[in-house]
C-alpha cells in the first residue's frame, strides 16, 4: 500500500487466499484493502491514538438521505451529549482533494451540522470548521 501522510500506526492487516483485509477496530470485523480504505483505517486510527477519541464514539460508512438520495459517509465522530463533532471525507491517495471533494463534504455535513470537517487522501489533510453557518479553512486542531 501506499506510504500515507500520517504517524505509522499498527495496522491489523491479513490474507486470505488472493486478497489482503485490513481489521476496522471501529466496525470490529475485517474489511477489504483497497486504498481508500487504507486511508479510512490510518484516519480512524489517527483519532483514536492522537485525539485519544474511543472507538464507540466513531461511526464508519453508514448511510444517509440526502436529497432522496442514499449516500455514505466515510467517519463521524461524536463529542458530549453524543452530538456530532467531527465529519471526514476520505480518498484514495490517487484521488486529488477538488472544490468537487469539499462540497459532497460540505452536502453532508448539512445533515450532521458538524463543527469540524476534516477531508483527506492520506497524502494532503484539509481540515474545516463551521462558523456563522460556512465553510472556512482550519487547521488540524491540537485537541477534539
Amino acid at each position: 500500500m501506499h506510504a500515507l501522510n500520517f504517524p505509522a500506526y499498527s495496522l491489523d492487516i491479513r490474507e486470505q487466499g488472493q486478497k489482503k483485509f485490513i481489521f476496522d477496530i471501529v466496525r470490529k470485523k475485517l474489511i477489504p484493502l483497497t486504498p481508500e480504505e487504507w486511508v479510512r483505517q490510518h484516519a480512524i486510527h489517527h483519532f483514536v491514538e492522537h485525539y485519544h477519541i474511543a472507538p464507540s464514539t466513531i461511526a464508519v460508512e453508514r448511510e444517509i438521505q440526502f436529497n432522496r438520495m442514499k449516500k455514505r459517509f466515510d467517519i463521524l465522530v461524536f463529542g458530549g451529549e453524543n452530538l456530532p463533532k467531527v465529519i471526514v471525507e476520505c480518498k484514495a491517495p490517487e484521488v486529488k482533494i477538488s472544490r468537487e471533494t469539499i462540497i459532497q463534504i460540505a452536502m453532508y455535513n448539512q445533515t450532521f451540522q458538524c463543527p469540524n470537517l476534516w477531508l483527506t487522501n492520506g497524502l494532503d489533510h484539509f481540515w474545516f470548521i463551521m462558523e456563522n453557518g460556512k465553510l472556512k479553512p482550519s487547521v488540524a486542531p491540537e485537541t477534539l
